[in-house]
């Protein structure tokens, strides 16, 4: 078999968030989120199932470590519940629930694991939501305030900061949808809060830096799916276009670009209008590290009957499934080409007019804006450093006979996309690390205990710990730094 060997300093790592691990929902002064409000109502998740305790990660976190030394990790990507530091959202700080992470850090750093600080992930404060949540302007600024608190508390240790995890998710399932928290289905809801959210992330950022005792890089986690169309059509393939334009370029453009894209200034003007303020824009380019979670690609057929972008999504035939979604590695390596090439490689430099003889150039006029369409650059070219932030897979395993976990389909699943990793590299994109989703078994949102990501096993009814084949796998890969293919 061909060894794929990756460059030195890769990161390997997993990742979690916290209402999906902790557990302790009410303990030790934590206020309740939307997703605990959501879990509580009736039919709103599979088998009446909440995250109340989940895998119990606020009592285990040391035992969970533990293991993730064992298998070498170089890196942990978790979140922060802001809930259980602010129960309010705002106002008093609950100094034992910000303990719990200083205490956190503290046992990652002591067994060599570099943590990667996500401050949010799905779970705003349920006082907040009462107050509007985030169609409302000001929740970006109690989110920028909550971010200086635990940059505050964590930033003589931490340097690598997250503050988003998949804005587009959040704004869309829970406000357009109301499939995941809160359950609102709202589209203008859905505008607002994606704005939002995204503003949040520029003002947490200046805060942040401000904050930190360390030198700090400063990052957002992105849900991108390559989309094809279903066929050549031109209606299928403007579908297509309508549909990436809403999902991919609506966060990409504004980050990387500092300008909305033009389809979505099309569809939505009248609202964009009275919602962007000045600056706004630029407050939002505030990125040092992008991060790509990745699962599957979106193929979409012209729709007429799917309200505004007119487009709806199919299931190509003949190919793989988990218990989610199709299985497309190809698509991990087309995104990253596509964000490198397009958003974050550095643009040579312009040619110097040609000069007659003893002549000197021109210095260029200041410019405090880059022109729309083009990458931000300037002196240093400062662009964001990439990595694959999530991908795993959720399939069918369970203990056998003998206490070992046989998910081979899993280890395949993660060869073939770690694989489209090298090839990225190889082609030029200068991925810094990846990590899978999950570390443990977990809470799956809405989808309750039924799918299993994890590397390692847990027994919800004991809370049991079993490393899975691709667990030991992964150690291997991390261990060699390589994989065989």
């Amino acid at each position: 078999m061909p060894i794929l060997t990756f460059p030195k300093n890769f990161v390997w790592g997993c990742a979690a968030s916290a209402y999906q691990i902790e557990g302790a929902w009410n303990e030790d002064g934590r206020g309740p989120s939307i997703w605990d409000t959501f879990c509580h109502t009736p039919g709103k998740i599979a088998n009446g199932e909440t995250g109340d305790v989940s895998i119990d990660h606020y009592h285990r976190y040391k035992e969970d470590v533990e293991l993730m030394a064992e298998l070498g990790l170089n890196a942990y990507r978790f979140s922060v519940s802001w809930s259980r530091v602010l129960p309010k959202g705002a106002g008093a700080v609950n100094k034992r629930g910000l303990d719990f992470y200083d205490r956190l850090v503290d046992e990652l750093l002591t067994h060599k694991i570099e943590p990667y600080v996500c401050l949010y992930h799905f779970d705003l404060p349920q006082a907040l939501e009462d107050k509007g949540g985030w169609p409302e302007r000001q929740t970006a600024y109690h989110f920028a305030n909550y971010a200086c608190i635990i940059a505050e508390r964590l930033g003589d240790r931490v340097t690598r900061w997250i503050t988003h995890n998949e804005p587009f998710a959040h704004a869309i399932g829970g406000y357009f949808f109301g499939e995941s928290a809160p359950g609102i289905q709202n589209p203008i809801a859905a505008i607002q809060a994606a704005h939002h959210i995204l503003l949040s992330h520029g003002l947490a950022a200046e805060a942040i830096r401000t904050a930190t005792k360390k030198p700090a890089k400063i990052g957002i986690v992105l849900d991108m799916h390559p989309v094809h169309a279903a066929t050549n059509r031109d209606e299928d393939r403007a579908a297509a276009a309508r549909i990436d334009a809403v999902h991919n370029k609506a966060v990409l453009e504004p980050l990387l670009r500092a300008r909305m894209p033009d389809e979505l200034l099309a569809l939505f003007t009248p609202v964009y209008e009275t919602l962007i303020q000045p600056d706004d824009l630029d407050k939002i380019a505030a990125l040092d590290l992008l991060g790509i979670n990745y699962y599957t690609r979106f193929v979409v057929c012209h729709d007429p009957d799917f309200p505004v972008v007119q487009a709806n999504f199919v299931q190509p035939e003949g190919n793989e499934y988990s218990m989610m979604w199709e299985i497309y590695p190809e698509g991990l390596y087309e995104l990253l080409m596509r964000i490198w090439r397009e958003y974050c490689k550095p643009s040579p430099p312009a040619p110097l007019p040609s000069m007659g003889e003893g002549s000197r150039p021109s210095p260029p006029a200041p410019s405090r804006s880059t022109p729309a369409g083009l990458p931000k650059s300037g002196e240093g070219e400062k662009m964001p450093g990439i990595m694959v932030t999530e991908n795993g897979v959720p399939v069918p395993d369970g203990v056998d006979f003998d206490g070992r976990v046989r998910d081979e389909r899993r280890i395949r699943y993660l060869r073939n996309h770690i694989t489209q990793v090298h090839r990225a590299i190889q082609d030029g994109v200068p991925v810094k690390g990846y990590f899978v989703w999950s570390f443990m078994d977990n809470f799956e949102w809405a989808l309750g205990y039924g799918p299993r990501f994890g590397l390692v096993y847990v027994d919800y009814k004991t809370q049991k710990r079993i490393v899975k084949d691709s667990g030991h796998w992964y150690a291997g890969v991390i261990n060699a730094n390589e994989i065989d293919f």
